[in-house]
């Protein structure tokens, strides 16, 4: 395995994370942002999702911050209708055209092109055609209709036991709305991010699919 080096040498990590509703970016990635809050110096991160209501937007607010903390992190809610994405494409499609001509993230975290969920789905691919010379790491995201082979992971984050822990207390935390859901338990995003971890031989790991990417070399040209 080579570790992939995300921090630019001249100025700190830009980083945007995309999900389709409250709370799937830190189902997914939640680990990979308490690390990168507590290891990248200077981080800024943009955390963006484009279906809630507002009782999950207040939710999702206080749980980017406490996730990028101590991070500068900005937060954009967006109200398009739950698992109705693909009726309103129109609106996606410029709502993602509206960040990408205002950001340059250095890395970019979305939902994978193989998910199950329509949502999902959706923006995975208005991701590729608005984002196209970024480097797009795909999260995977625990669910009912059990699509997690549909992606082979390229890329994983080791856990450390500690991160764990404080990625599922921060879950229960701000996700009150969720916890009545029959899958929402620190076994199950636990049992994920071991399997992960044994496949990196780590403790515990997120993983992520990466479909492009260049190996660039000092001599390159720009």
């Amino acid at each position: 395995m080579f570790p992939l080096l995300l921090a630019p040498a001249d100025r700190p990590l830009r980083l945007l994370a995309l999900g389709a509703h409250c709370d799937d970016i830190e189902i997914a990635a939640g680990g990979t942002l308490l690390r990168l809050a507590a290891e990248v110096p200077g981080l800024q991160a943009d955390l963006v999702v484009l279906s809630s209501t507002p009782e999950r937007a207040v939710e999702f607010r206080a749980s980017a911050a406490a996730f990028c903390a101590p991070a500068e992190v900005d937060v954009e809610v967006h109200d398009l209708p739950d698992g109705h994405l693909p009726q309103v494409w129109d609106d996606v499609k410029a709502r993602i055209e509206a960040l990408a001509a205002r950001l340059s993230p250095d890395v970019i975290l979305a939902p994978s092109r193989h998910d199950a969920h329509q949502d999902h789905r959706l923006l995975a691919e208005v991701v590729t055609t608005c984002f196209r010379d970024h480097l797009v790491l795909r999260y995977e995201i625990p669910k009912w209709d059990g699509d997690l082979g549909a992606d082979r992971p390229s890329h994983y984050v080791p856990l450390a036991p500690e991160t764990m822990q404080r990625k599922c207390e921060l879950l229960r935390e701000h996700y009150v709305s969720q916890g009545t859901r029959d899958w929402w338990s620190d076994e199950t995003f636990r049992a994920l991010g071991r399997i992960r971890g044994m496949e990196c031989r780590a403790p515990y790991a997120e993983a992520f699919t990466v479909e492009k990417a260049i190996v660039s070399f000092s001599s390159d040209p720009s």
